[in-house]
């Protein structure tokens, strides 16, 4: 199998400067689309599931489709991620359950909601960094706060509040020093969500400037963008024309995700277009034939329509044909690492 710790593979996209999609998943088709994407892109994936995803799901449901995932696809090096872990007992969880990184997002209290206290962040990220390094398991962290609310984590931020929880470069160093993570999920005035922005992004609520400088006080640390869908027009279009009632949205430029890759940002998650793709995919087939009632005949077509959309975004981050370069290293292989 092919599963690798995540700080091998951002590790090898910072020394080849590219940036690596994350794609959060549900169900088995939604990790069927990512590595159909893969294999076409030769692209190393990461698949991250959140508190929500592994509570629809089970678990060991959710663990065994990956698994199968990796054994089906040995050459796709890939890392499996838990996505906003909200307290260390849920990021060791995911530890015991297979998962080679964790996110423990210490922004939010263990409510997932009400913005914490600097000492609070450091403190259970600490807890969680030497728990998961001492098994090999890559930590990612979160410094300030995103805007919006996605699987019940978030803390409801508007556009214009979340401009007021940005990450402090100068702060940013210091957590990660004090910290030991691995990556550092930024907030730059992202949203979680489709309903990100009320009009097209431009630098004055997208603060490319602040990736820039916290990249200049840890070059070492891999920066993370949360709420980096970009919200295709034409994926709301198909919704709205067979059906659906989603109103003028504006998501995250393609374009300035890549400028973020120029500047040390290294994981890009992805939730939100696959979501308007599945959607869009199965509203078109209700209409195309509303006499058909077998799954297969509108999850097929969902499938394909998520696939482009991970295709799409693998060509566009630069981690298309990056797999073969990928250095198939194991937790024990970590363990050694942090132990240095």
């Amino acid at each position: 199998m092919a599963i690798i710790p995540m700080r091998t593979l951002l590790d090898h996209a910072a020394e080849n400067d590219y940036g690596v999609a994350a794609f959060n998943v549900n169900n088995m088709e939604q990790i069927q689309s990512i590595m159909m994407a893969a294999v076409e892109t030769e692209s190393p994936v990461i698949v991250q599931a959140s508190r929500g995803a592994r509570s629809y799901s089970q678990d060991n449901y959710l663990r065994h489709l990956m698994l199968a995932a990796a054994e089906l696809n040995p050459q796709i090096p890939m890392a499996m991620h838990q996505d906003h872990g909200n307290s260390p007992a849920t990021c060791m969880s995911a530890v015991e359950m297979g998962f080679t990184s964790v996110m423990m997002d210490g922004s939010l209290e263990e409510d997932g909601k009400t913005p914490a206290s600097w000492d609070y962040n450091v403190r259970v990220t600490q807890e969680v960094v030497k728990a998961a390094h001492a098994r090999g398991v890559t930590v990612e962290a979160e410094l300030g706060c995103l805007g919006g609310i996605e699987d019940g984590q978030g803390a409801g931020l508007s556009e214009e509040e979340a401009q007021e929880h940005l990450t402090d470069p100068e702060e940013a160093g210091r957590f990660v020093e004090l910290t030991g993570c691995d990556a550092l999920a930024v907030a730059i005035g992202t949203s979680h969500g489709a309903y990100k922005f009320k009009k097209k992004p431009t630098g004055q609520v997208l603060r490319m400037d602040v990736i820039r400088e916290i990249h200049k006080r840890m070059p070492n640390c891999h920066m993370v963008m949360h709420g980096s869908s970009s919200v295709p027009e034409e994926l709301v279009a198909i919704i709205n024309e067979y059906g659906g009632k989603m109103p003028e949205t504006y998501g995250v430029p393609v374009e300035d995700i890549q400028e973020g890759i120029r500047h040390g940002v290294r994981k890009i998650n992805v939730d939100t277009d696959n979501r308007l793709a599945i959607t869009g995919a199965i509203r078109k087939a209700f209409m195309d034939d509303p006499s058909e009632f077998d799954p297969r005949y509108y999850l097929k077509p969902a499938r394909v329509a998520m696939a482009e959309v991970c295709k799409a975004r693998m060509i566009a981050f630069g981690q298309a044909g990056r797999a073969p370069g990928v250095e198939m290293k194991t937790l024990d292989d970590l363990k050694k690492y942090y132990a240095m």
